[in-house]
C-alpha cells in the first residue's frame, strides 16, 4: 500500500469513483429524498457504495481491496454527493408539497412565506 489509489491511473479514479459512483451516490440522495426517509439513511447508504466502489477498483483495475484510505475517499464523495441531491431534493419536495408555506431560497433551501430567513 504506496499511497491512495496505488497502481490506478486518474482516469480510471475519475470515471469508477466520479462519474460512475457519484453518479449513483446522487441517484440514491434523490431518491431516499423522493420517499421521504431521513438523510442519515443517505450516510449509511453511501458506505455500502463505499464497499462497492472499492471492489470494483478492486475486480477492474487491480486496486488494493482493503485500502482504508482508498475506502473512506471514495465514501466521503459519495456522502457529499447523495447529502446534496438529498437536500436539493428536498428542497423541492417541500415548495411543491406545500407552496402556501415555503417558497425556494436558492437550489439547497427553502424559507417560510413572509419571513426572511432560509431554513
Amino acid at each position: 500500500m504506496d499511497g491512495l489509489y496505488s497502481g490506478e491511473t486518474i482516469l480510471q479514479i475519475v470515471l469508477l469513483t466520479g462519474v460512475i459512483g457519484g453518479g449513483a451516490a446522487v441517484l440514491t440522495g434523490r431518491a431516499i429524498a423522493l420517499a421521504w426517509r431521513p438523510s442519515w439513511q443517505m450516510a449509511v447508504a453511501a458506505f455500502l457504495l463505499g464497499a462497492a466502489a472499492r471492489f470494483f477498483h478492486f475486480a477492474l483495475f487491480e486496486g488494493e481491496l482493503l485500502s482504508l484510505p482508498s475506502y473512506a475517499c471514495d465514501t466521503a464523495i459519495f456522502v457529499i454527493a447523495g447529502m446534496l441531491a438529498w437536500r436539493a431534493t428536498r428542497a423541492g419536495q417541500m415548495v411543491q408539497q406545500y407552496p402556501w408555506l415555503y417558497a425556494r431560497s436558492g437550489p439547497l433551501g427553502w424559507r417560510e412565506i413572509g419571513r426572511e430567513n432560509p431554513v
